[in-house]
């Protein structure tokens, strides 16, 4: 049982002899690509999209005026040094109620940016607080719209684009 936390323990502290790390993406990609990144790097920068407009993300976006929570909190909880309370708690997602769908983390991010005046801020601290090993920077301070023509029509939102069939041109 010891070599196992031992080994768990070294993959999850940053190589201090490894490059710097600049990852740029977002979705699921992004979070499981950082899990890996942190057994080569020494410095982790995570550079994730706010084009998100589905689920909790986008419900907040819609309610709040907020940056799309959801990707920057999965880049934060994969940088997180080791399981904590907080960080399954910041991995909740609550059904059949209210606040149905919404992850608790997404809420903790978006009541952060309220307390601390900006979203940037709340980001940051809530990084702290995971005990991420990185930095988790949003790619625009505005959310971002993505849209797309698929067989000749125009889509726009990237939840309504991920379900649409086509040829994207």
């Amino acid at each position: 049982m010891n070599e196992l936390l031992t080994e768990l323990e070294e993959l999850m502290t940053l190589s201090p002899d490894g490059p710097s790390v600049v990852a740029i993406g977002g979705g699921h990609g992004l979070s499981q690509a950082l899990v890996g990144i942190q057994r080569y790097a020494s410095q982790i920068s995570a550079v994730v999209t706010v084009a998100d407009d589905g689920g909790s993300s986008g419900r907040l976006i819609d309610g709040l005026d907020i940056l799309p929570p959801g990707d920057l909190r999965r880049c934060l909880l994969a940088l997180s040094s080791e399981p904590t309370l907080l960080g399954e708690l910041f991995d909740y997602r609550f059904g059949g109620s209210d606040v149905d769908g919404h992850s608790l983390g997404n809420l903790i991010l978006a009541a952060m940016a309220d307390i601390f005046g900006d979203f940037h801020t709340g980001l940051q601290i809530a990084g702290e607080a995971l005990g991420a090993l990185g930095t988790v920077l949003p790619v625009s301070l505005q959310a971002l719209i993505l849209e797309a023509e698929i067989d000749g029509q125009n889509v726009v939102g990237q939840a309504l684009i991920s379900r649409t069939r086509g040829t994207v041109q």
